[in-house]
């Protein structure tokens, strides 16, 4: 009788981890990150719940600020979408929504320094307007859509920008909210805070010297997500340029803004 009970308990615990056995880990897709990266993990849960407008600037007919790297052209508009799209697959991984307003379906994320300018960027598949205010307009109207839609308690407008500036003027990167905006400037003082603790680790004595200030731009003015609009450096400086011809750079910029945007939901909840 005991060698018989012995032997049933045997079998049980034998077939415990067959039970046991870990679940598949959640995962999504997003064609335009292109094929190679269009699947990505859900590896939390902590932006379950907060919903995110990502705008990159200029695009279609308006490439935006040009550069020149090693007699190869700099586009602001392919660097600023490739840096959004990295950023808004970092937010799904953590289990966010996410609504791309610019949107090449050829691009995908790209890897290499030089990224070819193009102009089949559309707003959301409208063809984007060259006039500026018609272009601002567009974006703007199409967030103010989504956002009456969407029933998350956390929306957040991040808009991506490239800078232009004399050659030898180098600058960190800068953020903007709109003006009496209390709670868009939490989020811009948070990136701004997350960006200098990253320099002092990455690039200790370096010191970080990146802004948070309120203006106002019409895309912070005429959309009703808070916002918060970033300019990444001078697309005209050397040193500035690494920062967006490197891979690694535009990925480590994508993983911080993140970041900064998960302790900021988290403060508030």
């Amino acid at each position: 009788m005991k060698r018989t009970l012995f032997l049933l308990l045997s079998s049980f615990v034998l077939l415990l981890p067959v039970s046991a056995q870990k679940k598949k880990q959640a995962s999504g897709k997003e064609p335009l990150f292109g094929k190679a990266m269009a699947t990505y993990p859900i590896s939390s849960r902590e932006l379950s719940g907060a919903c995110f407008y990502l705008v990159s600037g200029h695009g279609g007919p308006d490439p935006g600020a040009i550069g020149t790297y090693l007699d190869h052209k700099l586009h602001e508009d392919e660097y600023a979408y490739d840096i959004v799209l990295r950023l808004g697959r970092e937010l799904l991984m953590r289990g966010a929504k996410v609504h791309f307003i610019i949107q090449d379906k050829k691009d995908g994320i790209r890897n290499g320094r030089i990224l070819k300018n193009s102009k089949r960027e559309t707003c959301m598949g409208k063809a984007i307007p060259l006039d500026q205010v018609a272009r601002l307009k567009q974006r703007s109207q199409k967030i103010d859509a989504l956002y009456n839609k969407d029933k998350a308690t956390y929306k957040r407008a991040i808009f991506v920008h490239v800078d232009s500036r004399s050659q030898g003027k180098q600058t960190d990167v800068y953020f903007y909210h709109a003006p009496g905006s209390k709670q868009g400037k939490r989020l811009a003082d948070r990136m701004r805070s997350t960006f200098a603790s990253k320099y002092k680790k990455h690039q200790p004595g370096r010191g970080f010297k990146g802004t948070v200030s309120d203006r106002n731009l019409y895309v912070l003015r005429n959309t009703r997500p808070v916002g918060v609009y970033l300019e990444l450096g001078n697309i005209r400086n050397s040193r500035d340029q690494q920062r967006l011809v490197l891979e690694n750079n535009r990925q480590a910029l994508a993983k911080w803004i993140a970041e900064a945007i998960v302790a900021d939901y988290k403060g508030k909840k």
